[in-house]
């Protein structure tokens, strides 16, 4: 009996390109965008102050970033597209427990969607390093955050209303998402990326392969620049809605304003025509310096003696997200183009990380400031942090990005 191979052509993706992972991005952003501003206010409602929320965040962060130091272990020895499908399926476990057992288990299911967030990430940065060669990536990350700006723009504000009406309906809809993200990365068929020969050796070490990293510095400035863009993100995502409460601006007004913020990412590309006008380097400049310079106008307005003075807070913290924006765009770019094939995965997974440091530093700082200083001390201290990226971005070459191999 003459048996046949089915040909390894059946096996290939189906459409591994930009738009495909700009759809698969869009409905991983559906799915964290309908509960992102309601678990601030969850929390809020649950623990009574700022401090506690910044604790339950601080230990989500800490857990979120061991998760993600080992995840390339953990890829060793679990095919990339089971890592990937774990992900999705600890984040429909944790959003289903929040809607079935409510506040008491907002802190645990904060806790699932973070871990499973960084899991996902590392997987989907290693695909699409796989998949999109170094010149497309500004065109890649144009496409996804324009997919991913519909959920965004929506999304936050759907929740806290939703959450009103039908306190468990925004964690019944994200589940809902994730089950269409896990549908779509199946039909993409990805598999485990493009590296198909099992490894002799054994896998290295989670820690190893930072020394590696730390001698880069064009790798280690685009992860400290997407660290502190994230920073400022996270503070405005979860403080904000939080400095409205305590000011009597009402709970919806937090989910608002990150609709409105998210709205801007319909900018992106305008901002990917500025950056092949100009450069990487004077966009990243750009955007780390006006937001900068937002974050600490809206602590100088938070002062004033009138009514409306924590209303312009607001706005102007509104402001310096449309320079988060251009950051969201261009600053893991210097990263993304400097990463050699054969460290890939190793590389994705300490980019990944950016996110989780982020979520430790941040509400770990808040959580210090706030024993000393009002809420708008915070928002200070993240204007300096973006201050800082600015100085750093000026050592860039001004050439990255324009079709050669970046130096540092």
């Amino acid at each position: 009996m003459v048996q046949r191979r089915i040909p390894l052509t059946v096996y290939r993706p189906a459409r591994a390109g930009v738009q495909a992972f700009a759809v698969l991005a869009a409905f991983e952003a559906a799915s964290r965008a309908v509960i992102i501003s309601v678990f601030p206010v969850l929390l809020y409602r649950s623990l009574g102050n700022a401090q506690a929320v910044s604790e339950v965040y601080f230990g989500a962060g800490l857990v979120s970033l061991v998760v993600a130091l080992f995840t390339p272990w953990l890829a060793g020895h679990v095919p990339r597209r089971f890592l990937y499908t774990g992900g999705i399926v600890v984040m429909i476990a944790s959003n289903i427990a929040a809607a079935l057992l409510g506040a008491p288990a907002a802190p645990f299911a904060l806790l699932g969607n973070t871990v499973a967030l960084v899991v996902m990430t590392v997987c989907f940065n290693a695909y699409v390093m796989d998949f999109i060669d170094r010149t497309s990536m500004g065109k890649n990350e144009t496409a996804r955050l324009l997919y991913s700006g519909l959920a965004w723009a929506g999304g936050p504000y759907l929740g806290v209303l939703l959450m009103d009406i039908w306190p468990q309906g925004p964690f019944w809809l994200a589940v809902v998402f994730c089950f269409a993200l896990l549908a779509f990365f199946w039909y993409l068929r990805l598999g485990d990326g493009k590296v198909i020969t099992r490894a002799r050796s054994k896998p290295a070490n989670p820690l190893a392969y930072l020394k590696r990293f730390a001698v880069q510095p064009l790798l280690v400035a685009g992860w400290a620049f997407s660290c502190l863009r994230s920073v400022g993100w996270q503070v405005y995502i979860v403080y904000l809605p939080i400095f409205a409460v305590e000011n009597g601006l009402g709970e919806q007004l937090g989910g608002m304003m990150l609709s409105l913020s998210n709205a801007l990412l319909f900018l992106a590309p305008l901002v990917l025509r500025f950056l092949v006008a100009r450069s990487v380097r004077f966009a990243i400049q750009i955007g780390f310096g006006f937001s900068a310079l937002f974050y600490f106008a809206a602590v100088g307005l938070a002062f004033l003696p009138y009514s409306a003075a924590a209303m312009a807070t607001v706005a102007t913290l509104f402001l310096s997200t449309v320079f988060l924006v251009v950051l969201d765009v261009a600053a893991g770019l210097p990263f993304l183009m400097s990463v050699k094939p054969s460290e890939r995965t190793e590389m994705a997974a300490v980019y990944s990380t950016y996110r989780d440091v982020s979520a430790v530093v941040t509400p770990g700082a808040a959580r210090l400031i706030l024993v000393f200083a009002p809420l708008t001390a915070v928002f200070a201290a993240t204007g300096a942090g973006l201050l800082a990226c600015w100085f750093v971005a000026a050592r860039l070459n001004p050439r990255l990005g324009k079709g050669h191999r970046p130096a540092a």
